[in-house]
């Protein structure tokens, strides 16, 4: 059986005539950078994570460079964040000649850990950059409170957790001062190529985006500051639109994937987050949904759905020889990456990052995945580990 680990296909069947005539429109229109289809993207998106402004950008990249350069980011300035994470949260700080400061992960969530932010701090710091992994909400309560003591601003990388909600409700990408979400195709709301947006609650902060994204011209031609093209167009706008409206019931069904998965591992003795299986010391499914037992409807929005493996690369081999595709988010923690050499950081400098990036296995978890493929998937692992 084939199980591929995305189908953009099977998912653009169910919307192919409300986007088929959105293009169109768009096409007739003769309007395709910004206006009128931007303008109520950006208004649709704002409501859907309950804030003030959300200003369209060209990809979740650009969302958190502009976001930085809008907080005035200069060289030599430190940026604190997660050493566990996509390249584009670190790269964006080292783009404008400030320094990434690195911190471990959660063993269970995969997501900044709070309580190593403080030492991190020193006069250089400008800025907190969180990172909601995989599809849930960091621990932002203690971030927040350490924001607050020593004036730091936070922007949030939300590239994976559109409407993801922390344990209060409030939705990622809006606890902080900015949140920037990504529309990658692969994303849980994705488009027909590259595209992200910017949320904030302050008009001064979108205001202040809205210019840099078009070079730092207001208004056009006259430029105050120095900005770059980081205009989101029409047709990725009009595109995500329809989607949009769909996303809530694509959520929903990655939860059920997610909990379909939980009770095939379980009744196959695999054990999910059960430490009395007998594989515990091969296997054991993460990240555990930290704000489920709260009543959070959208505790997690399983952009990945991540299990741990200490045979991972094996497994994977074997997974891939029976038709199901996975992935490995991340294999190298942003520390030891080459590029950041010259930082000084060594391997065993963050235990959990590490740890993660040698056993972490991404499984299909799509909307589309039928539960007989879900089945075929933890029958193989079994197999695998039998």
């Amino acid at each position: 059986m084939k199980v591929p680990l995305l189908d953009l296909k099977a998912q653009y069947k169910r919307t192919e005539k409300e986007i088929d005539r959105a293009i169109k429109r768009v096409c007739e229109s003769g309007r395709f950078i910004l206006g009128d289809e931007v303008a109520k993207f950006e208004e649709e998106t704002a409501s859907y994570c309950k804030v003030n402004y959300g200003i369209g950008v060209s990809s979740g990249t650009d969302a958190l460079l502009i976001s930085l350069m809008a907080l005035g980011i200069k060289p030599d300035d430190e940026i604190i964040t997660s050493a566990y994470s996509f390249f584009a949260t670190a790269g964006v700080i080292s783009r404008l000649f400030a320094k990434p400061v690195f911190v471990d992960i959660e063993e269970d969530t995969f997501n900044i850990n709070p309580s190593l932010i403080e030492e991190k701090i020193n006069e250089r710091t400008k800025a907190i950059l969180p990172v909601h992994l995989f599809g849930q909400v960091a621990e932002m309560e203690p971030i927040m409170e350490i924001s607050k003591r020593y004036n730091l601003p936070v922007v949030e990388d939300a590239a994976q957790a559109i409407g993801a909600q922390y344990k209060d409700g409030k939705v990622a990408g809006t606890i902080g001062d900015m949140g920037c979400l990504s529309f990658f195709p692969t994303k849980n709301l994705g488009g027909f190529g590259d595209g992200g947006m910017v949320l904030t609650k302050a008009e001064g902060l979108a205001e202040g985006i809205k210019i840099l994204r078009v070079h730092g011209a207001k208004p056009k031609y006259y430029h105050k500051t120095i900005g770059g093209n980081f205009r989101l167009d029409s047709l990725q706008a009009a595109i995500l639109r329809v989607k949009l409206k769909y996303l809530d019931d694509w959520t929903e069904k990655r939860q059920k994937n997610c909990q379909n998965y939980e009770r095939l591992f379980s009744e196959s003795g695999l054990g999910g987050l059960d430490k009395s299986s007998p594989y515990i010391d091969k296997f054991i499914h993460l990240p555990k949904a930290i704000y489920k037992e709260k009543g959070v409807k959208k505790y997690h929005i399983y952009n990945q759905f991540i299990v741990r493996v200490k045979e991972r690369d094996s497994l994977r081999d074997f997974l891939k020889k029976n038709g199901i595709d996975t992935a490995i988010y991340y294999p190298l923690p942003l520390p030891l990456q080459e590029c950041f050499k010259e930082l000084g950081y060594k391997e065993g400098d963050f235990p959990e990052s590490e740890r993660a990036s040698k056993e972490t296995l991404t499984l299909p978890i799509y909307p589309e995945i039928t539960l007989k493929m879900q089945e075929w998937v933890v029958d193989k692992i079994k197999e695998f580990f039998s």
